[in-house]
């Protein structure tokens, strides 16, 4: 597909411009953003997503593990069925649009408190014939715009950000969902046995095998009274400590 570009020779002004002017339109130009689209093979379908070529917040280009984690959650879609879904970090938004059209789940994205991120997600949701996905801006760690949390499942592709503990942290333990969607559920692990789980959950698809100085970031979430569990791969499973959780 083309990519859209924005050229920087508008940057170049006449001599006659005013100092006021020339610095005005600089900042006009430093607003617009660079793109790439492409067309991404997910699971049992393509997807043209519009990925950012620099942006200051957002890691641009789709990671792999995004398709990865894709062809996890479809194999595993049985636990989505039913359940309200916040994805975290979702950037441009093209695994909840899979996620949407494939399964049909009712999914929210999120991303730092910034414009042009919720456009592109925006952007990519009629590029693949989908109304607009709701959208939560919320930059990890600070207070989140919601003050009564009721998603069942909370996903996202990651790496190491500390901050991501605390928007955990609130997001489950402070859960408010009803007690039909409350209860439990089984997911099966790599070496195919039942591994039980419950609602609320947070599933983390990692950038590669934690390591040592990696687990460090999963006794954070320790600390904060949530539970870790590996599932085999790359997939982990968070969820509160029982002795925690609000009901």
């Amino acid at each position: 597909m083309e990519t859209a570009l924005f050229s920087a020779a508008s940057l170049f002004h006449d001599p006659d411009d005013s100092g006021d002017e020339m610095q005005v339109h600089a900042d006009e130009q430093a607003q617009k953003m660079e793109y790439e689209e492409r067309i991404h093979k997910f699971p049992g379908m393509e997807l043209s997503i519009r990925e950012f070529s620099s942006h200051q917040l957002n890691a641009n280009l789709l990671w792999p593990g995004t398709f990865f984690f894709a062809d996890w959650l479809e194999k595993n879609k049985s636990i989505l069925h039913g359940r309200r879904i916040l994805e975290l970090g979702s950037g441009t938004g093209a695994l909840a649009i899979f996620l949407r059209k494939a399964l049909h789940v009712d999914i929210t994205t999120s991303d730092y408190d910034d414009k042009e991120i919720e456009e592109n997600i925006a952007y990519n949701c009629k590029a693949n014939n989908l109304d607009a996905l709701p959208h939560i801006r919320h930059t990890w760690g600070d207070q989140f715009p919601v003050p009564v949390p009721d998603w069942d499942i909370v996903i996202a592709n990651v790496k190491q950000y500390p901050n991501l503990t605390k928007t955990l942290s609130f997001l489950l333990r402070g859960y408010t969902g009803s007690s039909q969607n409350a209860g439990s559920t089984t997911i099966t692990s790599k070496s195919e046995t039942q591994v039980p789980v419950k609602f609320p959950m947070f599933l983390m698809s990692w950038r590669r095998r934690i390591g040592k100085d990696q687990s460090l970031f999963l006794e954070a979430f320790e600390k904060a009274g949530l539970e870790v569990q590996h599932l085999g791969e790359l997939v982990y499973l968070i969820t509160p400590s029982s002795r925690l959780l609000k009901r």
